[in-house]
């Protein structure tokens, strides 16, 4: 007769019950929680609720609320309606909270109110790992990625988007007036009731009207000329998709590139990544504690004053440089066709003439020079090639030295790029796979940054755990 495995009979009392303990492993990640969260100084983050009141009932510990937390998103478990049945049937949750089973109005009015608390968390586990020395490198990537927030495209209005709304509801009401204007010319029953729908129909379609032309009086008073209803800071941004776009916000990030830990992170309802690579890089030096840092970024961060601020700042940019002029498509020379010498003050072109910095600088901004031989272009051979002009000018920027020192750091460097897409497009894919299709769960910037907050902390908790194991992450975070 063939046997099977048998479990225990659960209506079985016993003499002496199984410790809560015997059931969490010494290598199950909840104990790096524990231990986190217990060496944690919460007062000094800024937690509140740390001191218990001397009247009134008694509150949860902000330990055991963030322990909650934590061991959630580490989970993929972000919502508090459903970490509340989790600590109600989870045996780590049950061993990591002593049994307590908050409810989930108290889980999620934690997150709420511990906003910045939250953030400086995450911002020490970053210094636990700088001082366990993961940063020698001093090479970080940064990117920036569009995350969805809760409000949905049917709910962010635009000028486009208005104008192109009334246009297609003027069209419905123009298609509804001939269906009822066919229906008029007809006499049977059929049609009366026809006709009742379509004016139901065009009524609705005029109070839509009314609506529509009330929102671009607000999407004119905003700002940035864009209104969102459920979200009142989530902003429609492009991504890389033609003729597409997500409703949200931007996440930026610097990851660490030799052991991929995310050292800095900031969420802005900015579309464009142009403005960022100085602030950013700022934030991962200071996250890392070295002295000069290397920051790879992709072109989309190109940003001539930008890199010029981070001149003498101790971060190191290294961007491609975008590609605007079309003469290469065109068969003609291009810029870099031409080589400057910063000794003379020159070009030098593919015919081997010089061209030499003019007088007058350019009309709209003061600080382009200009770069021409006039007698040189008249009789060369080679102008078909270069120009469709009567003379070839170049154009350079007074700070253009700044932009040749970046570009020979990354000719020094020619798996930059290899490296940077390898480093930061992987948390990115992950958060992303851990949040599901719905990204954010909360509303407003200060609140969707707390949850990216949450986010990056248990995924830089996940990766020490994968570098140093349980056992070994446990007693370096206790000493």
């Amino acid at each position: 007769m063939k046997r099977f495995v048998e479990g225990e009979d659960r209506r079985q009392a016993t003499l002496l019950p199984e410790c809560l303990d015997d059931y969490v492993t010494q290598d199950n990640p909840v104990r790096v929680i524990e231990v986190f969260i217990d060496e944690l100084d919460l007062v000094a983050v800024g937690f509140a609720g740390v001191v218990p009141e001397a009247t009134g009932r008694p509150a949860y510990h902000p330990a055991t609320l963030l322990k909650i937390y934590l061991y959630g998103y580490l989970n993929r478990i972000q919502s508090s309606r459903r970490l509340e049945r989790e600590t109600q049937r989870n045996i780590e949750l049950m061993w990591l909270t002593g049994r307590l089973m908050p409810d989930f109005k108290t889980i999620a009015d934690f997150r709420r109110d511990n906003g910045p608390a939250i953030r400086a968390a995450c911002a020490q586990f970053v210094v636990l790992c700088r001082q366990l020395s993961l940063f020698t490198r001093a090479v970080v990537a940064i990117d920036g990625s569009k995350f969805k927030a809760v409000n949905t495209r049917d709910k962010n209005f635009t000028v486009t988007k208005v104008a192109k709304r009334i246009e297609q509801v003027e069209a419905s009401i123009a298609r509804y007036l001939a269906a009822l204007d066919r229906a008029d010319r007809q006499d049977d029953d059929v049609a009366e009731a026809k006709t009742v729908r379509l004016k139901e129909k065009i009524e609705g379609l005029r109070r839509q009207m009314q609506s529509l032309k009330e929102m671009g009086k607000q999407v004119e008073a905003a700002p940035d000329k864009q209104v969102s209803l459920t979200d009142p800071d989530a902003r429609s941004m492009a991504t890389s998709g033609k003729g597409t776009g997500t409703v949200g916000y931007n996440v930026q990030m610097a990851v660490d590139a030799e052991h991929h830990l995310i050292v800095a992170h900031e969420v802005t309802n900015i579309g464009s990544d142009r403005a960022q690579l100085t602030s950013m890089g700022q934030k991962a030096r200071d996250a890392t504690g070295c002295e000069e840092i290397t920051v790879l970024a992709d072109r989309g961060y190109y940003n001539g004053d930008e890199v010029l601020a981070c001149e003498g700042s101790g971060v190191l940019p290294c961007i491609p440089k975008t590609q605007t002029s079309g003469n290469a498509k065109r068969g003609l020379f291009t810029v870099a066709d031409f080589i400057y010498d910063a000794e003379n003050d020159r070009y030098t072109c593919p015919a081997g003439k010089h061209l030499t910095r003019g007088k007058v600088r350019s009309d709209r901004r003061d600080n382009i020079d200009h770069y021409r031989n006039l007698t040189a272009c008249s009789s060369c051979a080679l102008k078909p090639r270069c120009t469709p002009d009567k003379h070839k000018r170049l154009k350079r920027w007074e700070h253009e030295g700044v932009l040749d020192k970046m570009q020979a750091r990354l000719d020094r460097m020619p798996d930059a790029m290899t490296i940077r897409r390898q480093t930061v497009e992987h948390p990115f894919g992950t958060l992303k796979a851990w949040m599901g299709s719905a990204h954010f769960l909360t509303r407003t910037l200060e609140k969707v940054k707390t949850e990216m907050s949450l986010q990056v902390l248990a995924y830089n908790m996940k990766r020490m755990i994968n570098i140093f194991g349980v056992a070994p992450l446990m007693k370096a975070i206790a000493a």
